[in-house]
């Protein structure tokens, strides 16, 4: 139980950025947290994990933070972790802030309710409350960004990434890579049709 406290707290910790970048876009106005730093922290963020990932796939780095935050499926694949840091430059690179910060809020605060919600039990489609959960957490975190069909857009785009695990040649395809990506989708798709 401690355990996943642990990576769920690790997992929420990734609010910080986008959370740091509102707050001084909004109310500090210092100017110092701009979106291009958010860019830049992203990108340092995604080559220290490239190289931590690949000191523990194929130099043998061992760490205790590594033997209580990484899943079993995870030895000898790439982590969940680095899943996060990519899509999660990926969607600052590849959306506007007023989409990538709610997709990215998604990820960090929506997806540990899901998981406290599913009782981290793997289910290639996931029980409707898990569904009615993630849905409900992510239309909450975009509703103040967006417009109320984008708000609910992107809260589907999140809940399809969750909820449904495809395997791909014998690997299931991790929420962490596809929530942000699917959440800021489908919030700038809706904002494109609809406003």
């Amino acid at each position: 139980m401690a355990l996943e406290i642990g990576r769920r707290l690790v997992h929420a910790s990734g609010a910080t950025l986008p959370a740091a970048y509102l707050i001084d876009t909004h109310v500090l106005g210092t100017g110092l947290f701009t979106w291009s730093v958010v860019r830049a922290l992203t990108v340092l963020g995604l080559l220290v994990t490239a190289i931590l990932e690949a000191a523990r796939l194929y130099g043998g780095l061992e760490h205790v933070i590594y033997d209580r935050l990484t899943r079993g499926y995870e030895a000898d694949s790439v982590a969940g972790y680095a899943m996060y840091v990519l899509s999660s430059t990926v969607t600052v690179f590849a959306f506007e802030p007023r989409v990538a910060v709610p997709a990215l809020f998604m990820l960090a605060l929506a997806d540990p309710v899901s998981g406290m919600l599913s009782g981290d039990q793997f289910r290639v489609v996931a029980r409707p409350r898990v569904f009615v959960g993630m849905f409900a957490v992510s239309f909450l975190l975009a509703f103040p960004f967006v417009s109320l069909p984008a708000a609910a857009a992107g809260a589907f785009g999140a809940t399809a990434a969750d909820g449904v695990k495809p395997i791909v040649a014998g690997h299931v395809v991790d929420d962490n890579l596809t929530i942000p990506l699917f959440a800021a989708g489908a919030m700038s798709l809706a904002l494109s049709v609809v406003g």
